[in-house]
């Protein structure tokens, strides 16, 4: 992903093509680059500025939300009613890839983040206004505007990251995507403890939106683009949709976003109707997400060794064994193990599907396109149902088994199909390595 913001005598890239034999030299990758005449862009690799990009680089804590509007805020609505904010909230968050990753390789880095900022600190005004049982204010505000800021700087904080780093880019993109779980560690400790305590929820958000609006001006003073817009381009999607290997890591993604956020949206209102102690249930959610940060760098220390597609199918499938297991969770012991496990191998299912697609790519043109396709169809559309049906098998009644078969065996087909695709991209290549 390429933006704005570049150095001095660079030109407009046409075409970008990773060669085989990339010069290394002195911790930096220079890659060559085909433009009219001939020139190279030298990845870093590293040095201040690209570790504060990647610093810069935060999706929050919708488990307390889900928890709290069940028990005492929405109590009117169904469980799989309330579920469609969370959903609507992640479907906007990733189906807006598609328009917003064209416009930061078009050179809009900045705008976009500064649009996401505003947009979210109206949602948290608007959200801390609303009014007990009033649904749609809260679907407006926590699940659509909230939604389209996520979307809108889900991408961008990512592909800061692609400006920097090239031989190092799974660990950087690890290393970004665990930002929203550390972020997602604290702040559900901080809003359990403002809407449980005399500040209430109304004061409890309007505080939680400060804060993240002060991180929002902090990461958008110290991230700085350095490469030059992306001139527009073609891809032919129709026919990588033909390619098995794509087509089985899109199914197998498709299954992944189906079970995914059903612990995530649930683990604490499932400790609490099990008779564990609240204290202990509000901080089930942030040992999850803190386990998540570990999952996410992990992956892209140990797949150089062990494979980025061997990795991902453990994980997937690890995951979804664990989630079956949740309907067991009913002491603090067993909550503790789900929440660290989960936390552990999802984070991995999640931070290793970028690095999987680029292999996948016949040059690095392609991977903005790719995963702008997948986050579409995948984490969007499918977002916005996948949290509702867990709700409707949940029901009101609390039938827990119902709704962790399905997001655990959801999450074990996905790793299937991560072997599946695993299998052609071995055969073609005749290496176990991948």
């Amino acid at each position: 992903m390429i933006s704005s913001s570049h150095p001095k005598n660079s030109r407009i890239i046409d075409t970008f093509t990773v060669e085989s034999n990339d010069v290394e030299k002195k911790g930096e990758v220079v890659v060559s680059v085909q433009t009219a005449p001939t020139s190279a862009l030298v990845f870093p690799e590293g040095g201040r500025q690209a570790w504060l990009s990647l610093i810069g680089a935060y999706i929050g804590a919708f488990g307390v939300y889900q928890d709290f509007y069940v028990r005492e805020y929405l109590t009117e609505h169904t469980p799989s009613e309330i579920g469609w904010i969370g959903g609507i909230q992640i479907m906007l968050t990733f189906s807006a890839g598609i328009f917003v990753g064209r416009a930061f390789d078009r050179g809009y880095f900045y705008h976009l983040m500064i649009c996401g900022a505003i947009i979210h600190g109206l949602a948290i005004f608007m959200l801390s206004l609303s009014h007990k049982d009033s649904y749609y204010q809260v679907f407006l505000t926590n699940g659509v505007m909230m939604g389209l800021s996520a979307g809108i700087c889900y991408i961008p904080s990512l592909g800061i990251g692609t400006h920097y780093f090239m031989k190092k880019r799974s660990m950087a993109m690890g290393i970004a995507t665990s930002g929203s779980a550390l972020g997602s560690v604290l702040h559900p400790i901080m809003l359990n403890q403002f809407f449980g305590g005399s500040i209430g929820f109304h004061k409890g958000v309007r505080i939680s939106g400060g804060i993240n609006l002060a991180l929002f001006v902090i990461a958008i003073i110290i991230m700085r683009t350095r490469l030059p817009p992306k001139s527009a381009q073609k891809f032919p999607i129709l026919s990588w949709m033909k390619e098995p290997a794509y087509l089985a890591l899109f199914i197998g993604s498709w299954f992944v976003f189906l079970g995914l956020f059903y612990p995530i949206f649930y683990i604490q209102l499932s400790a609490i109707k099990h008779g564990i102690d609240h204290t202990f249930a509000f901080y089930s959610l942030s040992i999850l997400n803190g386990a998540s940060v570990l999952g996410r760098i992990l992956p892209g220390v140990l797949a150089p060794r062990l494979g980025a597609y061997n990795l991902l199918s453990f994980c997937g499938i690890v995951a979804g064994v664990v989630v079956i297991f949740m309907v067991f969770a009913n002491d603090v012991t067993s909550v503790t193990l789900v929440a660290i496990f989960y936390g552990l191998f999802s984070g991995s299912s999640i931070a290793l599907v970028p690095s999987v697609v680029g292999s996948l790519c016949a040059n690095m043109n392609e991977f903005g396109t790719r995963m702008g396709i997948m986050f579409f169809w995948i984490k969007g559309i499918l977002g916005l149902f996948a949290t509702p049906i867990s709700g409707a098998l949940l029901t009101s009644d609390y039938h827990w088994i119902r709704a962790d078969l399905f997001s655990g065996i959801s999450l074990i087909v996905a790793g299937i199909f991560f072997l599946i695709s695993r299998y052609f991209v071995s055969k073609q290549r005749n290496t176990q390595i991948l």
